[in-house]
């Protein structure tokens, strides 16, 4: 097997709305409603939403510039590479970058499409949902089948609405809802308790996934506003472990034993550990704790019947993989986002991946994905000859991959000699960007 032999999906990318999203698919008795991308005076796109704002945020949709500007945020479409928000520009930097399938997580609404929960009208939120789950489903995935796999927002605040909307949108063909990593932290109850009862069984009965995002519920906190933002960044991925042991005991997983959540773009070094101390600590303190995963059973055989784990770059992870479970491990591109390593993807993961057997690098690259998701790309594409990385990349020869600037606004002041950013720089350029919108 060689690099361009590579078969390759991703579970973590983003999509910038386009302005057209809601054209096809929003009710036109709901006009009055339709959600509006404006501009104001200082060139910051914002979108205007049943008369709430939401700032259209790029969330470092930085790809394809140079490196030097990955800390400058985009602040409207113009300073954002195509493919971010356009879907032929998007399949032609997948092909560019090798990559046959990718899951889409929202931007404008929230990574769990928390935002529709602050509109002060929740019966047009669930109209603007619905559509939504719609655009996605049919236009930016069903444009070219096979290329991105279907996710849907739930109104995770009302789960009888979100039961429904499972049902829905399974019928339409997407087996994957996103979900916070602690709807507790979104003023919602704990996914301890019974309420959540209901989703769990539809989820099991319509075999969708659910997809746990860093960042929508526990984040990775700032040490101190003058600490160097690569601090940060570096423990962005990790700050789900606690989410992650909160759901790994979660008793309602042996009560719906097919229950698949994928750890949405948490990376893997650090899985081993967190299996290693579960299992510790379940044979250390169970006998006052009173948990049970059942007879002769560890924290860590939970997991690897119901946890999907994913990484970008992630060398010690690949050479723990049988700590980790070779059937619980997938890739992400996390495009267009700045850890994103496009558009050298098979590059990277080839190197990080070969000293695998073939078996174990196919199931890694693209069949845990294709599996836990019940999307059949290859079947959609015509045959495998058509999805590898040499016969994607000869389809792109068209697209130009060479770093340019974009501009955007920066964490530093105009003039400022460079220094070290500090997470206090960043939190202030979002602060600033949320003004002028």
């Amino acid at each position: 097997m060689e690099m361009n032999d590579l078969i390759i999906a991703s579970v973590d990318d983003h999509v910038i709305e386009p302005p057209t999203m809601w054209d096809q698919h929003l009710p036109a008795k709901y006009a009055n409603i339709k959600p509006k991308l404006l501009r104001n005076e200082q060139g910051v796109d914002y979108w205007l939403v049943d008369g709430v704002i939401m700032e259209h945020s790029g969330l470092n949709a930085v790809v394809g510039r140079v490196r030097e500007e990955y800390g400058a945020e985009p602040t409207s479409l113009d300073e954002m590479r195509p493919g971010v928000y356009d879907i032929k520009a998007r399949i032609d930097d997948m092909n560019a970058n090798g990559v046959l399938s990718s899951l889409n997580f929202p931007s404008m609404a929230g990574f769990d499409g928390s935002f529709f929960k602050l509109l002060p009208n929740q019966d047009n939120a669930m109209v603007l949902l619905r559509a939504y789950n719609d655009w996605h489903i049919d236009e930016w995935c069903g444009s070219y089948p096979g290329r991105n796999i279907p996710l849907a927002i739930v109104p995770f605040w009302n789960v009888p609405e979100a039961v429904a909307e499972v049902k829905r949108v399974a019928a339409k063909g997407c087996h994957a809802i996103s979900l916070s990593d602690n709807p507790n932290l979104k003023g919602c109850p704990s996914i301890h308790e019974e309420v959540w009862e209901p989703l769990w069984k539809v989820c099991t009965d319509n075999e969708v996934i659910i997809n746990v995002h860093i960042g929508t519920g526990v984040t990775a906190p700032h040490a101190s506003m003058k600490s160097p933002i690569e601090a940060w960044i570096t423990t962005m991925p990790m700050s789900i472990s606690n989410s992650a042991a909160d759901w790994l005991f979660m008793e309602a997983l042996d009560r719906y034993p097919t229950l698949k959540i994928a750890l949405s773009e948490g990376g893997i070094g650090w899985i081993p550990y967190l299996l290693e101390r579960a299992d510790f600590v379940h044979e250390h303190h169970s006998g006052w704790t009173h948990t049970s995963f059942g007879p002769g059973r560890k924290p860590s055989d939970r997991f690897r019947e119901h946890f999907l784990t994913c990484f970008i770059d992630d060398r010690f992870g690949l050479k723990n993989v049988d700590e980790i479970g070779v059937d619980n491990i997938a890739y992400e591109c996390d495009y267009p986002h700045s850890d994103c390593v496009w558009p050298h993807t098979p590059e990277r993961l080839w190197d990080s991946l070969k000293h695998l057997p073939v078996a174990a690098i196919n199931k890694i690259s693209h069949e845990n994905v294709f599996r836990e998701y019940h999307f059949d790309a290859i079947s959609m594409m015509g045959g495998p000859e058509k999805c590898t990385v040499g016969a994607l990349r000869a389809q792109a020869k068209h697209v130009n991959t060479e770093a340019v600037s974009l501009g955007g606004a920066t964490p530093l002041k105009p003039g400022e000699k460079p220094r070290v950013v500090t997470s206090g720089d960043i939190v202030d350029m979002f602060r600033s960007l949320r003004r002028v919108a």
